[in-house]
């Protein structure tokens, strides 16, 4: 008999494969959403939407609102239901005074995590970084740990951070995806993955299920991998995405780890100006080319922007190759495409409504299948979040005993 996980992931895959085409293209490449035609009173009342509303729904995308005329909003949200793992016992909350070198916001999840790791007498941290997670523990639980990381410079820093406060921490720079870190993975040693990225941690779960060696596994970023098109690591999940005819992308697989946690103000101001200056660029690009298609214009920091619209457009201009006009200066209107720009971003904040709806959903089928492919290998597993999602939305926990 199938066991609740595998039930969930079943019907997860149903939904998100039957309503891919509404969440699966990215508003922001079209003038109008390719499903508009196919769902027109959908499209109409999403665009309009007040700013109060809009902000009230991309907070909480399951919130009560007219999107369950359309879509299965509170079945996806019985879904996604994930509980708080308890707290292992014997677990000693770690001192803040630990906290030297590490980012607030990084040593919160390091507790939360921690918290949830009954002590062991030895670990092995995979993508270890400095160590920060595998110190913590090492100190906690007298425990000698291994840190698999495979760039010499973190290796270094975390290895003096451990000298410097008597941690039994060795770290090993170990490109984790070669065969040779198999060697690492031996019985009496915990696993332990704090946000370890895309086929960094899909490899460590492969790896647990050949050994069946228990594993504690928050993952991230699975967008990060290699095949242009995902590949599941359960059996169940290559059952299901054939029986449904579901296919994801390596682009589609973002849309799982979107959601952030809230930036400071200014932050987010920067970062809807660029929004909307990529966009104005769009208008401005399609018209030059006489070609009605999205042209991508390479990413920028925010601290980089250009001071106006116009000086964003030569740089994405020069960036694409695109020649501008001598006369432009004085014959084009910036501000008439700058103007544009900011009612497609209006649009498009709408639009990604739909998408973030689906957002969770995605997310939590690829940690279910993660977590199938250690319980097909004989492993007891359970699943639960570790931290509130304010203070990471990549908060699902993957255990294997």
């Amino acid at each position: 008999m199938s066991s609740a996980y595998a039930q969930r992931f079943a019907r997860l895959t149903e939904l998100l494969a039957r309503w891919q085409p509404l969440w699966a293209p990215e508003p922001f490449r079209y003038r109008r959403a390719p499903w508009g035609s196919a769902f027109p009173a959908l499209e109409a009342w999403l665009l309009g939407l007040d700013e109060a509303e809009r902000e009230r729904l991309e907070a909480d995308p399951f919130a009560p609102s007219r999107l369950a005329d359309w879509l299965p909003v509170a079945e996806l949200a019985g879904l996604c239901e994930v509980a708080p793992l308890p707290e292992a016992a014997g677990a000693r909350p770690l001192p803040e005074a630990w906290a030297t070198h590490v980012g607030g916001r990084k040593w919160a999840q390091i507790s939360a995590f921690a918290a949830r790791l009954a002590p062991a007498p030895a670990y092995l941290e995979w993508c270890a970084g400095k160590g920060h997670l595998g110190r913590a523990l090492a100190r906690r639980d007298q425990a000698r740990v291994i840190g698999l990381e495979w760039q010499a410079p973190l290796c270094q820093a975390g290895q003096a951070l451990a000298k410097a406060q008597g941690a039994e921490l060795t770290l090993h720079e170990q490109d984790v995806m070669a065969d040779s870190a198999a060697d690492w993975l031996i019985p009496g040693r915990q696993l332990v993955a704090l946000h370890a990225c895309g086929d960094l941690h899909g490899r460590l779960v492969q790896r647990a299920a050949e050994r069946r060696l228990p594993l504690t596994l928050a993952p991230c970023c699975y967008q990060r991998t290699a095949e242009a098109n995902y590949r599941p690591l359960s059996r169940q999940g290559e059952r299901a995405m054939a029986a449904h005819g579901l296919a994801l992308t390596r682009e589609q697989l973002a849309l799982a780890v979107q959601e952030t946690v809230t930036a400071p103000r200014q932050v987010r101001l920067s970062r809807a100006r660029a929004n909307a200056w990529r966009l104005g660029f769009d208008e401005l690009q399609r018209e030059l080319r006489g070609e009605d298609r999205y042209l991508p214009v390479p990413s920028l920091a925010y601290g980089r922007l250009p001071d106006d619209f116009a000086g964003f457009c030569r740089w994405a201009a020069a960036e694409k190759g695109l020649p501008l006009p001598s006369h432009l200066d004085s014959t084009l209107d910036w501000a008439r495409f700058e103007a544009a720009g900011a009612e497609r971003q209006a649009r498009v904040e709408r639009l990604e409504l739909v998408r973030h709806l689906f957002r969770r959903p995605l997310e939590l089928w690829l940690v279910l299948d993660r977590l199938l492919r250690l319980e097909e290998a004989g492993l007891a597993v359970r699943l639960g979040t570790f931290c509130e999602r304010s203070l990471t939305p990549r908060n699902l926990l993957i255990q294997a005993r």
